[in-house]
């Protein structure tokens, strides 16, 4: 038999009913990567949770980038009407953790296993900052990019929410359109929208793709 993919989009909907149900608002603390994949996740989650917007982003590249795209959330979260106000914390900024955990995945493709080192760096220092605050669950906007893996996302989630005791909100923020609306949300806010991940390896790999002809 076909081993299927978990649909993690159905179980946050169930979890999202519950919530609905109980009349209850938790506090969430989200993991933002960027304001264009936020804005969907905003517009989506701030109807159930108290959220705290993260923005723990040590692996862009040059620092000039990082306060560029951070200004960015800043100013959508003047602009964009949400269900609820948003707390946004500022993680730090330390590229040399982000340099320390790629050692040795320098030449690796985008998606591979240095994407999935920093996908735990970033999660890691969320779910730290979740139990610190009291949070109820915490989660990241990654999963709404078609390019990285929801599937590795959530697994990390799971281990780390056993590891700091804050549950994992479960998620793929791609489904349902998500990726689409993040698009359309942007245009609406002019957002801006890099064209690499963030480090200096997806950089390199984006200028490349840009120079090979067509």
């Amino acid at each position: 038999m076909e081993n299927l993919k978990h649909n993690y989009q159905k179980e946050l909907e169930k979890q999202l009913a519950s919530l609905e149900r109980e009349g209850t608002a938790p506090t969430l603390l989200l993991h933002a990567c960027c304001a264009p994949c936020s804005s969907y996740v905003l517009e989506y989650l701030s109807r159930f949770f108290s959220i705290v917007l993260f923005n723990y982003n040590p692996n862009i590249s040059p620092e000039s980038e990082f306060h560029k795209r951070e200004a960015e959330i800043r100013r959508l979260l003047r602009e964009m009407p949400l269900a609820r106000p948003v707390e946004l914390v500022s993680g730090a900024y330390d590229p040399e953790r982000f340099f320390a955990i790629a050692k040795g995945h320098e030449q690796e493709p985008e998606g591979g296993a240095r994407c999935e080192a920093c996908y735990r760096l970033r999660l890691e220092e969320a779910a730290r900052a979740a139990r610190e605050r009291g949070c109820d669950f915490f989660t990241t906007t990654l999963s709404i990019s078609p390019y990285k893996n929801a599937e590795k996302l959530n697994a990390i989630g799971a281990e780390l929410a056993e590891t700091y005791g804050v549950p994992y909100l479960f998620s793929d923020f791609k489904k349902r359109n998500g990726y689409k609306r993040s698009i359309e949300l942007s245009r609406t806010y002019q957002l801006y929208r890099q064209d690499y991940c963030g480090c200096v390896f997806s950089r390199a790999e984006a200028v490349r793709r840009t120079a090979e002809p067509r």
